[in-house]
């Protein structure tokens, strides 16, 4: 299991999309989460985490030498 740790909070999801588009054009991976708790029935935008693998994980770090 990869451990994840936030790197930015975006605004709306339009920002988390362009965070993760840099992220990926990177050669990163991320994932998005609520930031806060939502209330599904309200219509807005929450903040969303932007979360990616932890660079200092021993496992992900093993990962990245046998490739």
């Amino acid at each position: 299991m990869t451990r994840l740790v936030q790197v930015a909070v975006a605004g709306d999801v339009a920002e988390a999309e362009e965070l993760q588009e840099l992220l990926s054009a990177a050669g990163i991976e991320s994932q998005l989460e609520p930031a806060v708790e939502h209330d599904p029935e309200v219509l807005d935008d929450p903040p969303l985490k932007v979360l990616v693998p932890d660079p200092f994980n021993p496992v992900q770090r093993g990962r990245k030498g046998v490739r």
